[in-house]
């Protein structure tokens, strides 16, 4: 993921723009526009600048992991051997490449990262230990919790 470099000021067009693309993904410009009270031409440029700034990462449909067969959510502590560049810059690599793996956090505290895994089931859990995280050089321990029932799950950044 790119990290971001600077703060980009937004107006109030744009802060309203970023609050409607957050909730309708997949709204027309002609319709954002008209929403915004901008020309259409206008919110074209000003969501064009939003993405080029890095403010828009991309647009993407939200699925719902349980109606295409990963059910189960584990959240799993990782705590690496040593904090050398080489063991994190090795590990951070591997996990980019592990699809199962939705997202993956360098964290403080108890455990070096902290990953969100969706699986099928415990049995393609106990192979993603096995065949993955396991043969990863530089593991000292993994804890693993997993999602008994979503409470919140929000992918709207709160814009003010």
């Amino acid at each position: 993921m790119k990290e971001a470099t600077k703060e980009v000021t937004l107006d109030r067009h744009d802060q309203r723009i970023l609050t409607l693309l957050q909730q309708q993904g997949r709204i027309t410009n002609n319709e954002l526009a008209e929403q915004i009270g901008l020309s259409p031409a206008a919110c074209w440029r000003r969501v064009k600048a939003l993405e080029e700034s890095g403010v828009i990462r991309r647009f993407a449909a939200l699925v719902e992991p349980s109606l295409v067969g990963q059910p189960l959510s584990a959240l799993v502590m990782v705590t690496l051997v040593r904090h050398h560049i080489d063991n994190t810059v090795e590990f951070e690599n591997r996990i980019l490449q592990y699809p199962e793996v939705l997202q993956c956090y360098a964290t403080t505290g108890n455990a070096d990262f902290v990953l969100r895994v969706v699986i099928e089931d415990m049995a393609a859990y106990d192979r993603f230990l096995n065949e993955k995280l396991f043969t990863l050089d530089g593991i000292s321990q993994v804890s693993s919790n997993f999602v008994l029932r979503n409470i919140k799950e929000e992918t709207a950044i709160p814009i003010r």
